[in-house]
């Protein structure tokens, strides 16, 4: 089995409102780059992908957002770069992102820079609806077989810790996903989402209805959680499911989207009753897991080309224009991949 790769992995967030934040976010990337191992080249490739993106943002938008986590796929470990703003988009994509292209009077090697040196790179940015990057910088070789999740949580402002968690186990055959949302917000619920992490961290493999029993006596001595589960088999085509409280839930597959059925309780506390469905799930769909700090009303048919994006840009856009704010949010969105 892969390393679990969950939100708890310290992903730094900063806000990047004046030029002293573009230094603040490189000496984030700087720290986590010696923690992965980076070399000096790699480590300074980092810093130039934090800057000419922060600079992108305060130049074009006025101020955006930069996520900085870490990434693994097999043995192989790095770093993901997510930064989303409400900017005017990009008119002429293609043209932005050859070196030598500018519409603020630069040098126009910015945007470049991004695709240039990063391993796997992606954007969204449609004219007038702001535009969202994400960059991933493997410290070594990049694994044979790229992961295909990509999360987001943010805190309620203010709060330093988050009541929201997301984790992902990839395992030989299957693909197990958590989302849990401690009740209220702030540390209280942060010891509630660990938990719930920790209990599946330990056994990745149960079967969705089995990880929420577990996860139900793990929450007891907590103030409880939301949370749902599910479990993707790609060989098999199919998805089980099982959640409890208000966990968004569902597949997108080129039709309408389909709901994925969670029962009322609070798991810890007072579970009623925990049910597990079993759906087709093909190839190329996305399965998507959101707290209820995400509104119900996000339609993708409203993103036109987000849903061939890698999924840390899906979930990047749903966390942008559909988080309630008065909540923690958090998105988890995975691509069905073909059966090794």
């Amino acid at each position: 089995m892969e390393k679990i790769i969950s939100s708890l992995d310290t992903p730094t967030w900063v806000g990047i409102t004046h030029a002293s934040d573009i230094a603040a976010a490189r000496r984030v990337g700087q720290r986590m780059a010696q923690q992965q191992g980076f070399d000096d080249t790699r480590a300074g490739q980092l810093a130039i992908i934090i800057t000419e993106l922060a600079t992108n943002m305060l130049k074009h938008a006025g101020e955006g957002r930069i996520s900085l986590s870490f990434a693994y796929g097999g043995e192989a470990c790095g770093i993901d770069v997510l930064g989303f703003d409400r900017g005017p988009g990009i008119a002429n994509l293609g043209a932005a992102l050859r070196d030598g292209m500018s519409s603020a009077g630069t040098a126009g090697t910015g945007l470049g820079a991004l695709r240039r040196l990063s391993d796997q790179f992606d954007v969204y940015a449609p004219r007038g609806k702001g535009a969202v990057f994400f960059m991933r910088l493997w410290a070594g070789a990049a694994p044979a077989v790229q992961p295909q999740s990509g999360g987001v949580c943010l805190p309620l402002a203010g709060e330093t810790e988050s009541g929201d968690a997301w984790a992902v186990a990839r395992q030989r055959h299957e693909i197990a996903l958590l989302m849990v949302d401690g009740l209220g917000h702030g540390p209280e619920a942060a010891k509630a989402a660990k938990a719930a992490i920790d209990a599946m961290t330990l056994q990745p493999s149960l079967r969705p209805a089995e990880q929420v029993e577990v996860c139900h006596a793990a929450l007891r001595s907590t103030r409880g959680a939301a949370l749902a589960v599910a479990l993707l088999d790609p060989a098999a085509r199919q998805l089980r499911f099982s959640g409890v409280g208000n966990i968004g839930a569902c597949i997108v597959d080129g039709g309408p989207r389909r709901q994925l059925v969670s029962h009322n309780g609070i798991v810890g506390h007072n579970m009623r009753k925990v049910q597990e469905f079993t759906l087709p799930c093909e190839p190329g769909a996305l399965v998507i897991l959101a707290s209820d700090g995400i509104t119900t009303q996000w339609d993708l048919d409203q993103h036109p080309g987000l849903v061939a994006c890698d999924p840390a840009i899906i979930a990047a856009v749903l966390l942008r224009d559909y988080a309630r704010g008065r909540d923690d949010a958090s998105v988890l969105v995975q691509r069905v991949p073909e059966a090794a």
